[in-house]
């Protein structure tokens, strides 16, 4: 455990087992721990060079007051919602931050609602379009390429409906400064442009403009984000055992032994989105080669009631992560009842009943042998969640280094986009 973060971490649980002193598992950790210095040397090194610009983010403040200046364009009462259009890394980490700010329930007073449009289901659109006022509506629009079909159909079946004359008045959009269609698209309608720096890929975006404009819009502390993923950044650059480190070695360990497998599963309804950013973030970058392990996104407690019987009874081919806050005496009382059966829920609160189920799950899972590791919040706020989001980052492009593989490529997707321009092109024919 460290400290000096702002969440505490626990691994001892990934090698409880009650019929051998030293389990695969953490003979392959051990080994896995020794590789740990050269590949943090390396990180270190793209730092301090600065050819990884991602590792440069938590410690910038010369771009906050562009963002700022973009968002405050959607502020101020003339919007009712902003539609966030792009996908995969475009919008995981802008909703992954948001949950933070309106936690399901709506944004905050004052401003307008930002929904995320990551899909280019027709259904999807039509009821968008019946449902919104188009003259209060604002659109940011993500793109790194420029290229991506799904983002500019999106922009295309939006246009119409906004109004030609009336894009540069109620869009801006974010993309790589290169001639792209998306900036020809843009710059014919006269929309403000803000850049997408091309060495920062979309699934390691979130800290850049893609993930902090839309977090300004909705009311979040900037500064705190980078702030908190600045305290996992150093611990990192300066202990080659740190967290993240740590958990590298753990997840290319698990895959060498057995566990293709790795669930990610907070017990807290904000973090079902980073569970999702997780999800895009692990196995694009390290899916590569014939190697890597299966993300899966869970969510405590409902989870407990659909995939627990699974983890438990199921096969020992999974790691797992559990993300716990402090919850016990807050949240409502639990009124009182003449049924003896539910005696058991008398004098509690809810979060008594949270704070129970999670501590339940992770000692059973252990209990089982299936190996489990605990992140332990007091308060999930900005500083916090941008803690957790650069401990995963890094921890990715570690376990990457330790692979002998490009954390930050994806050839495997673009057969697909091909494919996809023949199929239209085809259906023209």
């Amino acid at each position: 455990m460290t400290s000096s973060l702002s969440y505490r971490y626990d691994i001892s649980g990934c090698f409880s087992d009650n019929h051998q002193d030293k389990t695969p598992l953490q003979e392959a950790f051990n080994r896995r721990c020794k590789d740990l210095a050269k590949a943090t040397l390396t990180v270190k090194a793209w730092h301090d060079k600065g050819s990884l610009p991602l590792l440069n983010l938590p410690q910038r403040q010369d771009d906050l007051t562009l963002i700022e200046k973009g968002a405050n364009r959607f502020l101020g009462g003339q919007f009712d919602q902003v539609l966030v259009l792009g996908t995969g890394g475009s919008t995981l980490g802008g909703q992954t931050l948001l949950a933070l700010a309106d936690c399901g329930f709506g944004p905050k007073p004052g401003r307008p609602t930002v929904r995320f449009i990551d899909n280019v289901d027709p259904h999807s659109f039509d009821n968008l379009k019946a449902r919104l006022n188009p003259a209060r509506t604002g659109l940011v629009i993500i793109s790194k390429s420029g290229g991506t079909a799904e983002t500019l159909a999106q922009v295309l079946s939006l246009l119409p409906w906004i109004g030609a004359d009336k894009m540069a008045a109620q869009a801006i959009a974010i993309t790589e400064p290169s001639d792209n269609a998306l900036r020809r698209l843009m710059a014919a309608h006269k929309v403000d442009m803000l850049e997408h720096d091309p060495k920062v890929g979309g699934r390691f975006s979130v800290l850049s403009v893609v993930g902090l404009l839309p977090a300004v819009i909705a009311g979040l502390d900037i500064k705190a984000i980078r702030a908190g993923a600045k305290t996992v950044l150093d611990e990192t650059l300066n202990h080659p055992t740190s967290p993240p480190a740590e958990g590298a070695a753990l997840a290319v360990a698990a895959m060498e032994t057995g566990k293709p497998m790795t669930v990610l599963m907070p017990y807290i309804d904000r973090l079902a989105s980073f569970s999702r950013w997780y999800r895009q973030l692990w196995a694009e970058s390290v899916g590569k080669q014939g190697q890597g392990s299966t993300p899966i996104d869970a969510l405590g407690t409902v989870d407990q009631h659909s995939q627990v019987q699974l983890y438990l009874g199921g096969p020992k081919d999974k790691l797992f992560s559990l993300v716990m806050l402090s919850v016990a005496n807050s949240g409502p009382k639990l009124a009182a009842s003449n049924d003896a059966s539910l005696d058991y829920l008398k004098g509690h609160t809810l979060g008594d009943l949270m704070d129970a189920e999670q501590r339940a799950t992770a000692a059973t899972l252990i209990k089982n042998g299936r190996p489990t590791r605990v992140f332990y919040i007091d308060n999930l706020n900005e500083h916090t969640l941008g803690a957790l989001l650069m401990h995963f980052m890094l921890e990715t492009i570690i376990a990457a280094q330790l692979m002998g593989i490009d954390a930050f490529d994806q050839p495997a997707v673009e057969e697909g986009k091909i494919l996809t321009r023949q199929y239209l092109a085809e259906m023209k024919a």
